[in-house]
């Protein structure tokens, strides 16, 4: 990989939203990781999640995906119990998966995305309890 191309990678994401990227070629990789997440205020939720219960974001825009593969189960089901640092999703972003990981262990509670949608950085995904 050269430099140009490496450098092309960073202008790219600098200037994305993505909090991270990773490229492959010629038996090399290369990953970018942005540093301390930025912070925002989020609109109000029309319900409020319950006391006891967290909200999985996304920390990118991008396209949300349940599952691994179309036709193919989905990463967690409703009633699931998930361990912190297991795949809840992925979010695709110019072309690159992005996985969703737990960040607490918890019960998969609801799905508050659906499949295939748009979503946006700092979007609650999951809610967990």
């Amino acid at each position: 990989m050269e430099a140009q191309q490496i450098k092309a990678f960073i202008d790219a994401m600098a200037s994305s939203g993505l909090a991270e990227m990773e490229a492959s070629k010629d038996g090399w990789t290369l990953r970018l990781v942005r540093g301390a997440p930025r912070t925002s205020t989020p609109a109000p939720a029309a319900a409020p999640p319950a006391s006891g219960t967290h909200e999985q974001c996304a920390a990118l825009c991008g396209l949300v995906f349940l599952q691994p593969a179309p036709g193919e189960p989905p990463f967690v089901q409703v009633g699931q119990a998930v361990k912190a640092g297991q795949t809840l999703c992925v979010i695709e972003a110019m072309k690159i998966f992005n996985e969703v990981q737990a960040d607490r262990d918890g019960i998969v509670d609801a799905f508050l995305v659906g499949s295939g949608q748009d979503v946006d950085a700092g979007q609650p995904l999951v809610r967990l309890r």
